[in-house]
């Protein structure tokens, strides 16, 4: 196993050459273009052997995508922001028709204004079209997502399309040290894609056909399955990750601290850095603070965030998002979690980072201090209270 020097998108791109793809749609957005520009140089020297697609836009990244997926081929494309909002057309077909494809998504904002810095609206948009979103916090487990990817993607209980995020230059364009494993190491851990669910000449068979709503809502009912069956997925494809690799992931939520926290902040990203040292320095105080990030946003984990957040006096989701009119998306799915499970305690809102805004440790600080009322609100950090 290397050590390299390496930016997130740049780590992202040598976890899906260990993947081994045998297509690859490219077409270039910022601050993704770093990735498919990457693959290129692999495909060209040889170290990947692989079709690259450059096609003419994003919503046809996607579709070429589908297609080699159609056929039974492991297939990989790229995008960020609009280009994602471009292919939502896309998302849905490869969802429905279980293609596990994995793309990779450079959180950044969306228009207008014009922004081509980083925040998350883009993928927690759109959080409905039946995709498993995973939220990458640093270069190293960006690789390490990229190779996972496709084990869970691929599971027979999931057969499902994996959009793993990275967010836009905080971490694609960060670099950092990341340890690569060797192409033998990788291969023992994902074995080459085989599925039944492919257009065979041999075995022919219907593929995105047209149903009435009674078969509509039960394929709809098994796509829902294969999402929730992807949390089995994960556990399985983590612990076979690290006894090959040597590297233990937590599943869909990783906890800091939290256990015992009166006062927990709630997130997911590259954010989660931050919010973890400041959360040291109040533990240095004798204050009990904790930290509990979201590393998939589908499946969503219930469950997990109950049963951390369970005996805290006030949790506070911080998020890169809003639902226009409403809240934050990733509040709106915590408050869920926190309902079905029984518990009434007081959970505040906080939106930040909104085209690419610092997030300063002042502003992790002040949350924690916020939280001490045990009160319910939603605010914009920098501007205050969420109405004029």
């Amino acid at each position: 196993m290397a050590k390299e020097f390496l930016s997130g998108n740049e780590a992202f791109a040598y976890g899906i050459r260990l993947a081994r793809p045998q297509v690859i749609s490219a077409y270039p957005i910022t601050p993704q273009t770093i990735v498919v520009e990457k693959l290129s140089e692999m495909v060209e020297d040889s170290s990947l052997q692989a079709e690259f697609i450059h096609v003419e836009s994003e919503h046809s990244a996607l579709s070429c995508a589908i297609g080699a997926s159609a056929v039974g081929a492991r297939a990989f494309t790229a995008t960020s922001s609009q280009g994602l909002l471009y292919m939502a057309e896309c998302l849905t077909y490869a969802a429905g028709g279980r293609f596990p494809i994995v793309m990779m998504n450079a959180n950044r904002s969306t228009a207008l204004p014009w922004n081509i810095y980083g925040d998350q609206r883009d993928s927690l948009s759109l959080l409905d079209c039946g995709w498993i979103q995973a939220y990458a916090e640093n270069a190293q487990e960006s690789l390490d997502l990229a190779l996972m990817s496709y084990y869970i993607a691929e599971h027979k209980k999931v057969s499902t399309p994996f959009m793993a995020n990275l967010d836009g230059f905080v971490l694609t364009h960060t670099y950092e040290v990341v340890e690569v494993p060797e192409a033998k190491q990788a291969d023992l851990f994902l074995k080459p894609y085989v599925t039944e669910n492919k257009l065979d000449l041999s075995y022919p068979k219907n593929l995105a056909f047209s149903v009435g709503p009674d078969h509509n809502t039960a394929f709809k009912f098994k796509e829902h399955l294969g999402i929730l069956r992807a949390k089995e997925a994960i556990d399985e494809a983590e612990h076979k990750f690290n006894e090959i690799f040597g590297r233990q992931y937590t599943g869909l939520t990783e906890s800091y601290h939290a256990d015992d926290a009166d006062y927990i902040i709630i997130t997911l990203g590259s954010i989660a850095g931050l919010v973890r040292e400041t959360v040291d320095k109040y533990r240095e105080k004798g204050e009990k603070v904790g930290l509990l990030r979201i590393r998939y946003m589908r499946p969503f984990p219930n469950e997990e965030i109950a049963a951390v957040a369970r005996n805290a006096k006030a949790i506070g989701i911080l998020e890169k998002d809003i639902s226009f009119g409403n809240e934050g998306t990733v509040y709106t799915n915590v408050n869920s979690a926190l309902q079905k499970a029984g518990l009434s305690i007081p959970s505040s809102n906080f939106i930040g980072g909104l085209g690419g805004r610092n997030i300063s440790e002042h502003e992790i600080e002040s949350i924690f201090e916020e939280l001490k009322n045990e009160k319910s609100t939603v605010s914009f950090l920098g501007i205050g209270g969420g109405e004029e």
